[in-house]
């Protein structure tokens, strides 16, 4: 979510395909059947740092608000990555400590759906129909056919789809004004956005740009603008060694040469430095806005869709909360999801500053959503009409490695973009 180079999906790194894999095999098929209410405790695993978890606390107390039959136990994970999330949950999951409902990013929706570790919702949802066709019906209907697509391996649903992170430029109102150049619009381009780096880096000394790794939020942005992307439609195919890919890689690496940007790595914090106004603009979804508020930075940020070159672009991860097939307390779980579901849960979530775009259309455009929040922001929401579901095959995790470790070959200056980026197409292509 908010790291130094805000990468909400920083995740699926290193170690994380070989380890998350054989430990998920290794809990896989599990069995336990469910359903029933009970009295013990109702037990939710989400991924989030210390300043995200006081602002998912008041969602879960408004529900034991309005639940109190339920006792709830939340833990955050305070991780950087949805890699090292998974990691360690699929390690816990493997050594017997299964939680009831958990939080999976699209990163790891079929991932965890293909080892057989989750109870299927379709008895819920038939049994609440009403309830789930009115919240279909409040949210972009790609929303509904992405998760049906990707989320699932053998046609049974395991998820709703949840809020999502799209991706647009953030940047700084007070930074373009010293130098003079004109805030974006939705339709600039790649070129407009190199010259006002450049205008911002000879006018003020700031940094234009925080280019990073990150697949979601540094790497994917910039291939779908350039009408490309890391894998076919359906996922069966890398495409990480077209030309497309290797302009936009080469396109970022000249900005770190250029110290447009800061070189990547270190502990560079893109947030910080924006509200200070040390660097210019940064990318990112919905995320920023705790950190943005707590520096009081709101009024000085902007938010616009991503520069373009071939066309817009964005990727799209949406949350998903499914019922672990081991649960003992499946009813209480699905009444947990229908309330983080609810236009009142996603209503109040969305005032306190929830670090995703909720997928309810009537929230995400009222204030709940958009007070207190840099101008702009109803680009987040508005992005799903032209985003991409971010490419996560099976192996999501050793393909998420390769990827961003051939993209750091070229940032770093130690290779060349058709080198470093060739290489890593060997290796994802090992991978599906």
């Amino acid at each position: 979510m908010d790291q130094p180079l805000l990468s909400r999906r920083n995740f699926l790194q290193a170690t994380g395909g070989t380890a998350l894999a054989a430990a998920l095999a290794a809990c896989g098929g599990g069995g336990g059947s469910g359903g029933g209410s009970s009295s013990k405790e109702l037990s939710f695993v989400y991924m989030g740092t210390a300043e995200q978890q006081a602002t998912w606390n008041k969602l879960f107390a408004k529900f034991t608000e309005q639940h109190p039959e339920i006792k709830l136990k939340a833990e955050g994970i305070p991780l950087s990555n949805w890699g090292d999330f998974f990691n360690k949950l699929s390690t816990r999951i493997a050594g017997g400590q299964v939680p009831d409902v958990i939080q999976i990013a699209t990163e790891g929706q079929r991932l965890f759906a293909s080892k057989g570790l989750l109870a299927p919702l379709d008895d819920y949802i038939a049994k609440d129909k009403a309830t789930i066709d009115e919240y279909y019906g409040d949210m972009d209907p790609n929303l509904v056919e992405w998760d049906k697509k990707y989320a699932s391996t053998d046609g049974k649903t395991y998820y709703l789809p949840g809020e999502f992170n799209t991706m647009c430029m953030w940047y700084s109102k007070d930074l373009f004004a010293k130098a003079g150049v004109p805030e974006p619009t939705p339709k600039w381009t790649w070129d407009d956005f190199r010259h006002a780096c450049e205008q911002i880096k000879a006018k003020t000394g700031a940094f234009g740009y925080a280019a990073g790794p990150e697949y979601f939020a540094a790497i994917m942005p910039w291939l779908l603008t350039n009408g490309t992307s890391s894998f076919s439609d359906d996922w069966s195919k890398p495409t990480y060694d077209d030309p497309g890919v290797i302009e936009a890689a080469d396109f970022n690496r000249k900005l770190v040469a250029d110290k447009l940007s800061p070189p990547p790595g270190g502990t560079f914090d893109a947030t910080t430095a924006a509200a200070q106004g040390k660097l210019a603009m940064f990318g990112g979804g919905r995320w920023p806005i705790i950190s943005i508020r707590n520096l009081k930075a709101t009024a000085k940020m902007g938010i616009v869709p991503w520069p373009v070159k071939a066309g817009q672009g964005s990727p799209v991860g949406w949350n998903g909360y499914p019922i672990l097939k081991a649960s003992k307390k499946k009813d209480d779980a699905w009444t947990f999801i229908k309330f983080l579901i609810s236009k009142e849960g996603s209503s109040f979530f969305a005032q306190l500053g929830g670090t995703i775009v909720p997928a309810r259309k009537s929230v995400a455009n009222s204030q709940s959503f958009l007070e207190d929040a840099p101008k702009g922001t109803e680009y987040l929401y508005q992005a799903l009409s032209y985003a991409t579901p971010i490419p996560s095959p099976d192996k999501g995790a050793a393909v998420q490695k390769a990827i961003e470790d051939g993209w750091k070959q070229v940032l770093t200056g130690n290779a060349s973009p058709a080198d470093a980026l060739g290489k890593a197409q060997s290796t994802l292509e090992g991978l599906v």
